[in-house]
């Protein structure tokens, strides 16, 4: 195994993100996978459904890409912006790092992320496999999959430190036939799971967004997302303020982005656990989906656009 400077950390922008990252000119910068095709499966139980970006009336679900792109494109983008002395701020917005007074919620599984060569070039179908022992999403990046894998923290730490071949085999178990044959394994790296939620997005002239406000578990990729929304919000609520710290303001905020936020928050948690041991509600209500169109239209544009047609 290759050992990295950096750890590979695959990000999903959604389409909503898209829309946010092309208003503030970052998104020609970028070069990301398209996902136009998400298959939905659960190991050992019958459930299964696709989703499809025409169904959900857009060009794709999602798009992926390593994050340090996303980050040097935003970081270009904003250099003009940057001061060399810090003025005394009306109103300061925490956006990475967790709060120190965040609740927080372990799970009982670390993230082994890694970049996988398969038998056949990826193109735009992702899939998301629930194991019994958490969820494995299998995204197309740059020809390959960027492999995302939630299992208990001991067999996460072997398969990190495992033979190419060993790792290969585990993978093939857990996420069946249809993606075809893995060839080798990249860039490997390990994420303790958690859900941490602030209690309250603002305080006394400030405002927590981001991973600052909420971290969330990776199923469905809805992190990066919603802390997208959150700046998204924040900048059309204080460019109308004449003062971007005054309580009301904030307020205002806080109230705008307690449906997104809270939904999102509970969807995750619930997809983190709901699938393991083969649980049939769970894989019921794959089916049901897969049955019916209308509930999958509207699960997968709730998953886009937040509450929101649009950002």
């Amino acid at each position: 195994m290759k050992v990295q400077a950096a750890a590979f950390r695959p990000i999903v922008l959604s389409y909503a993100s898209r829309l946010i990252l092309e208003r503030v000119g970052v998104w020609r910068a970028l070069a990301p996978t398209a996902i136009e095709t998400i298959r939905v499966s659960q190991a050992g139980g019958f459930g299964r459904t696709v989703f499809d970006a025409r169904d959900a009336g857009v060009p794709a679900l999602g798009y992926v890409l390593e994050y340090s792109a996303l980050l040097h494109a935003l970081r270009s983008s904003a250099q003009d912006l940057l001061i060399a002395d810090e003025p005394e701020a009306r109103c300061v917005v925490h956006a990475e790092g967790a709060a120190p007074d965040a609740g927080e919620k372990r799970y009982p599984q670390d993230a082994l992320v890694a970049s996988v060569r398969f038998a056949g070039a990826a193109e735009s179908t992702a899939f998301e496999r629930f194991t019994r022992e958490g969820p494995l999403a299998l995204l197309p990046m740059a020809g390959g999959y960027a492999v995302v894998w939630s299992m208990r923290p001991a067999r996460a730490r072997k398969l990190f430190s495992a033979s190419e071949k060993e790792f290969l085999d585990e993978l093939a178990g857990a996420a069946g036939t249809r993606p075809g044959r893995a060839l080798s394994v990249d860039a490997r790296a390990l994420q303790p799971l958690v859900l941490r939620v602030r209690e309250k997005c603002i305080a006394e002239r400030a405002v927590y967004i981001g991973n600052a406000a909420q971290t969330l578990h990776p199923v469905a990729g809805q992190g990066l997302n919603l802390g997208l929304r959150d700046a998204w919000d924040l900048a059309q609520i204080m460019r109308e303020a004449q003062d971007p710290g005054d309580a009301a303001v904030l307020q205002r905020f806080a109230a705008r982005r307690r449906v997104d936020a809270g939904a999102a928050i509970r969807v995750t948690d619930v997809l983190a656990s709901a699938f393991v041991r083969a649980n049939p509600l769970a894989g019921a209500a794959l089916t049901a989906l897969d049955i019916f169109p209308a509930p999958r239209r509207f699960f997968a544009r709730r998953m886009i656009f937040g509450p929101s047609a649009l950002p």
